[in-house]
């Protein structure tokens, strides 16, 4: 089973790329994020075309995220637990049979945060640490669970390729990296490292000021795997050639394979 996550950056302006790279990268589960579509103009048809059932939690403009599937959904549920007053469309999750058992896939799209000593990067630790609780309460499942998505945390200085020039921005404070391990420490597995350990390793490049071609980049999407789900790891991968389509997303897939 190759479960993807990419961060979009609006769906409707990048639908081509979308269907291009499903039928190019095959793709059982996607998790999309930045949508920028409410439910009802999500250009559904051209996917379900392609043979997969489709869910949504979109937001008019921005935000927004999306879970494509080959699989039947036997459950879905929108929206991160704990704060009923939040009304950004960062979560949602969808639940699956396969003969290994239930699989449960996550597409998130934390907060930017920015600027830090704003409300904005609050609201980043806020969100953080709700789902810090309700991820310790999916590990009791003892499920094969699989957070993945747009953290808009660079974990380590070696996931930025100039990490001095991100040492003011939200992503890279101590406080945002802290609550990345804090998360991961419950038990989870962050699936590329499992499999790599090499420095270069990016999924997003900005673009301004020519980073892509510079290849300076920075490492923010990834997938973290319940114990469950990471004994059924067979590999992982960023695909980073879809960043030099044409009109691309400044993000790039990541892909994990299971033996599920």
């Amino acid at each position: 089973m190759k479960i993807a996550t990419w961060n979009i950056n609006g769906v409707k302006a990048r639908i081509e790329n979308l269907t291009a790279w499903l039928r190019e990268s095959a793709p059982d589960i996607v998790c999309l994020q930045e949508i920028k579509s409410v439910d009802e103009l999500f250009p559904r048809q051209a996917i379900e075309d392609l043979g997969y059932n489709v869910e949504t939690h979109g937001q008019k403009g921005f935000n927004g995220v999306a879970l494509l599937s080959r699989l039947p959904f036997d459950e879905v549920n929108r929206g991160l637990p704990g704060d009923d007053s939040d009304e950004h469309a960062r979560f949602i999750e969808g639940v699956f049979s396969t003969p290994k058992g239930i699989v449960r896939v996550v597409s998130l799209y934390l907060p930017n945060g920015n600027p830090i000593g704003t409300e904005k990067f609050t609201y980043k630790l806020g969100w953080m640490k709700r789902f810090e609780r309700w991820a310790q309460q999916r590990l009791t499942l003892e499920e094969a669970t699989v957070l993945a998505g747009d953290y808009n945390v660079i974990p380590q200085p070696r996931d930025a390729r100039n990490p001095a020039a991100w040492v003011n921005d939200a992503l890279f404070q101590p406080e945002s990296r802290m609550a990345l391990r804090r998360l991961i420490n419950l038990g989870f597995v962050e699936a590329t490292r499992a499999v790599s350990d090499a420095d270069g390793l990016y999924t997003f490049w900005d673009y301004q000021a020519g980073a892509w071609q510079k290849n300076n980049g920075i490492r923010i999407d990834f997938q973290l795997l319940s114990p469950e789900a990471a004994n059924l790891l067979r590999g992982a991968s960023i695909e980073k050639h879809v960043r030099s389509w044409e009109k691309p997303s400044d993000h790039v897939p990541v892909a994990i394979d299971l033996t599920a």
